[in-house]
Parts: C-alpha cells; structure tokens; sequence
C-alpha cells in the first residue's frame, strides 16, 4: 500500500499544485516514507517545492521529549535552514507569526485512532488557525493502526482540552485525513483542505487490522509508541496516566501493561473475569512483573496485567474493547481493595481543577461507574453504547476508505 506522503512524491501533477508557493510541514520522527527517509529530507530533494517552516507536535520534531508536558524549543534545521517551530512549547495553536512563514502546510503526522492522542487536537488547532489566516491545509493521509472500531464514552460539553478535540468517543475509528473533514464540518471551518489520500487501506483485513504488517517498517510516532500491540491496547491502557497504578513507562513494553508494588495481579485478572468475562475476549491477559526505571514506581517491583494482541490465533479485532478492558481492570482493584487510592491528582495536560481520569475520559462518567460499588457492566454499556452507535453514523459521511 502506498501512504499519502509517497503518493505525492510520486505524482508530479500533485506536487504542481504547490509550485511557487510557500509550504510548511507538520511531522515528527514517524513522518517517514516507504525507504524510511523523513518527510522534510525528501520534500526538499524536491525541486518544486520550496519548504519555508516546518512545525512539531508534542514530543517533539525530533520525538526526544519522553513524558507529557515536557514542552519543545523552536530551532532552525541544521539541514535545510528552516525554522521548526514548536506546537507544545510556549504555544499550542500556530500563532500569527508562524502562520506567515507559509501559503501551504503538510500535516503528515502518524496518528494512533484515539481521541487522546495529541496529535489530532494540533490538526484541529492548525486548521483553525488556516482558517483565520487564509492558509490551506494538506493532510497527507497515514493509516489509522487501531483500524475502524468504535470505543468508549463521547467527550461531554465543557471537557474539551488538548486530549479532547471534540465530542467524539476515545477509540474513534478515523484516519487523520477523515479527521479532518470531520473538524471542517462540526466547527464549520472556511477553510482550503485537501487530504493526500493512502492507496490501498485495508482497516478490515487481517493481520493488520489498520497497519499493514509486512508492508511498512514501525517507527515510534511518540517515544512510548514502541509497537503495533500499544497501538491496540492505547485506548484502553492510556487511562492509567491517571490513576497512581504504572502504566509501564520506564519498561520496554510501556502502555501494553499495568501495575503497582501493592496489587495481586492474579487476582485482579480472576476478577475481571468474573465481573464482566465479555470484555477480556479477543486478547490474552498475563500477570508479569516489572520494575520501572523512570516514571510512577521507580526502582519499584510490580505485579502487573500485560495485555497480549501479537499472537493472530487469540487476537479477535472486533471482539477486542481496550477501553472496557482497561475500565474492568480499574473496576476489580476497586472491587479487591475498596479503599485504594487509585485516582491521582495533578494536573494533566495543562487542566487544572480536575481530576485526570475525568480529563482523559471528558467527563467523570468512567470514574463514577468504577466507584460505585453497585454499577455493573450492563451499566456502563447502557451510557456508552448510544454514544458507539451515535458516533458510528456521524462519521460515515467522512470515510474516505
């Protein structure tokens, strides 16, 4: 299969609409083409096309910053003398100055299809800021790893953040060129868009499932992104940035796992069995152990719950719910030890004021349910499925695959 940026290296009658004009570029280190070659590198190999700015979300351009909110300089590249102008550093939305610096901006950024992930939030932001500026706006168009599926409750009015662009679940389903056309639409954004599509996609077809496996080399979109399996898991597994469990920063194997020096993994697994036996299929669960080297329980043993999607004979795509998943685990440590201190408080992306499982979830409807003692699964069910099914029909006019 072929993603956006290769499509448009390859066809000169693409590349002509950006003749003589001034063209900037969104990437970090994952902005690769099919040879591994970043999108920067090759854009200004071609003759065409005059790169004037180029931009990086959170983590980084270079994907060197290891945590949230540790926030990026602007630099000038040592390479093409272009300033790289940073979206998670002083600033988060493009600011007048940087806008100026360009007629066009590529945004090829590899995303992981969920609400979360910063990445999406800077699209909207950049589109909104081509919009007030008379800019326009390319996505070139990468695979959505987490494939169509639909999961987890919608973001509610007044949770918007820069992990919540928008009312739509946590495991949304779209490409971020779709995405796109998505924000155009619901913000009623005036503004120059085109999407660079990938030929070739196929989100329903094993083994991939949304990545194509065998086709196209990995390369970490953000430093804790090691692996299609975290791609699997994220919507589900980032929860635990905010609650006190690790979430296994600080081992190689970060966002597949979960766990604390003070919980029975075995145990917790028999529980969430026992509870809600429907949302563990599709994966294997593993108790482990693991010791952290930077991050929540430094230097500390835990016994954790490793969430296992490599192995294609116990992998089911549909049956497959990280964020139930994750929920349910939230759920039987609750259950186990009534008085865990699970929720943490600080502030997480920039809100303060609120608790962090309610900013990642846009509203405190998951933390409620996992707290009292008398919701069941069909519970939850009955607040998130409307929002699956409202989201399944309010995308369709969007799917350009």
């Amino acid at each position: 299969m072929t993603f956006g940026i290769d499509r448009l290296l390859a066809d000169a009658d693409l590349r002509a609409a950006l003749k003589g004009r001034r063209v900037a570029l969104v990437a970090h280190p994952a902005s690769v083409t099919r040879d591994l070659t970043h999108s920067l590198d090759a854009l200004a190999a071609c003759p065409e096309i005059t790169l004037s700015a180029a931009f990086g979300p959170q983590h980084g351009m270079r994907g060197d910053k290891q945590d949230n909110m540790m926030e990026s300089p602007d630099f000038n590249d040592p390479v093409h003398g272009v300033p790289v102008f940073s979206l998670y550093g002083e600033v988060r939305r493009p600011t007048g100055q940087m806008m100026s610096t360009f007629d066009v901006v590529l945004i090829d950024l590899q995303d992981l299809g969920c609400r979360i992930y910063t990445f999406v939030t800077t699209l909207l932001y950049m589109l909104e800021a081509a919009a007030e500026h008379g800019k326009e706006v390319w996505v070139l168009d990468r695979p959505n790893p987490a494939g169509r599926p639909i999961e987890g409750l919608t973001l509610r009015p007044g949770w918007e953040s820069f992990v919540g662009a928008g009312p739509m679940p946590m495991r949304h389903g779209l490409t971020l060129g779709e995405m796109g056309q998505w924000f155009i639409s619901h913000y009623k954004l005036d503004v120059a868009y085109r999407v660079v599509t990938m030929d070739g996609w196929k989100p329903d077809e094993a083994p991939g499932y949304g990545w194509p496996v065998g086709e196209r080399t990995w390369v970490n979109p953000s430093p804790n992104a090691p692996n299609l399996w975290m791609a699997r898991a994220y919507a589900g597994t980032v929860m635990v940035e905010g609650v006190t469990l690790s979430e296994g920063r600080g081992t190689t194997r970060p966002l597949e796992l979960f766990g604390a020096p003070d919980i029975d993994a075995r145990a917790v697994i028999a529980e969430m069995r026992t509870f809600a036996p429907d949302w563990v299929k599709g994966c294997l669960l593993r108790d482990c152990w693991f010791e952290p080297t930077f991050h929540k329980h430094v230097g500390k043993l835990c016994s954790g719950v490793q969430i296992h999607t490599e192995d294609p004979a116990f992998y089911d795509h549909e049956a497959f719910k990280p964020w139930r998943l994750q929920a349910l685990g939230f759920k039987a440590i609750r259950r186990l030890y009534p008085d865990y201190t699970l929720w943490r408080d600080f502030a997480y992306e920039y809100e303060h004021g609120k608790l962090a499982i309610d900013v990642i979830n846009g509203g405190p409807l998951l933390r409620e349910w996992v707290d009292n003692p008398d919701a069941t699964p069909a519970d939850l069910d009955a607040i998130t499925v409307p929002d699956e099914q409202a989201w399944l029909e309010a995308r369709k006019p969007f799917l350009l695959y």
